[in-house]
């Protein structure tokens, strides 16, 4: 479905994110991207939902180029956003229609798509948003926020859907909705997470990144969690010392954030 071929990507004036990054992701996989804080989860998320593109290197979707000229071109863009999905990080940045409800049938009904009312029902009820379909969003809390951004990308139906840090502000109840509801949905789900529990649940297969965007592992998750090394040079645990006894000993602890 997705295929990237040793992609370079930087961001003006600072080193490179990634340098000849490949991998592929196919139709109805759900992977999880773990890595520490800074080593380019997002950047790949943006790249894969052609927000940003590479200075070298190819990225296709479902065979064809994902481009800036591509997506110009007003057919393919409009399959391709109707197909791909990206949550983003902070969910502010996605919110700008005056109610809840406009923001869930927004990007449907733009493209254009049939039975909005019964969309809307089918995303806003589960997530508890039906008696604030009214309000504005900005007077929502956070969590309520990542749940309108949640419904709205869900409304469109996505074959592909690109979550950054879902879980950052959501209630136990909903984060385990979610994971349900994508688990059991035959779209493809790619999600980029710090949080060492929640990749447990969110898929079958993790790419770990490591600094400078190396893809440090590629494989099933419950390996990756297992490998204890492998989360020390991601940066996702760490060696910290304690005396015991009157003897200094060195463990190794794995990070885990939680849901916050």
């Amino acid at each position: 479905m997705l295929e990237l071929e040793r992609v370079v990507f930087a961001w003006e004036d600072k080193p490179p994110v990634f340098k000849h990054l490949s991998l592929h992701i196919q139709a109805g996989e759900k992977v999880v991207i773990l890595g520490a804080n800074g080593c380019g989860k997002s950047t790949l998320l943006k790249l894969m939902n052609g927000l940003i593109f590479p200075q070298a290197g190819a990225i296709r979707y479902q065979g064809a180029a994902l481009t800036k000229a591509a997506l110009s071109e007003r057919h393919f863009a409009r399959r391709f956003r109707s197909e791909c999905a990206l949550l983003f990080q902070h969910p502010e940045a996605m919110l700008f229609n005056p109610t809840v409800r406009e923001e869930i049938v927004y990007g449907p009904r733009q493209l254009g798509l049939a039975d909005l009312e019964a969309r809307l029902e089918r995303w806003a009820r589960p997530l508890g948003l039906w008696p604030q379909l009214d309000s504005p969003p900005f007077l929502l809390s956070g969590g309520e926020k990542q749940k309108v951004a949640l419904a709205a990308l869900l409304a469109l139906e996505p074959k592909l859907l690109l979550l950054d840090e879902p879980s950052a502000s959501l209630d136990p109840a909903s984060v385990g909705w979610l994971i349900d509801t994508l688990l059991d949905a035959e779209m493809t789900v790619v999600a980029a997470t710090h949080n060492l529990s929640l990749a447990a649940e969110l898929g079958s297969r993790c790419l770990v990144l490591g600094e400078g965007g190396r893809l440090l592992y590629d494989g099933p998750v419950e390996a990756a969690l297992a490998d204890l090394a492998l989360l020390e040079a991601a940066h996702l645990a760490h060696r910290h010392r304690h005396r015991h006894g009157g003897a200094l000993h060195t463990h190794l602890h794995v990070h885990d954030w939680g849901s916050s």
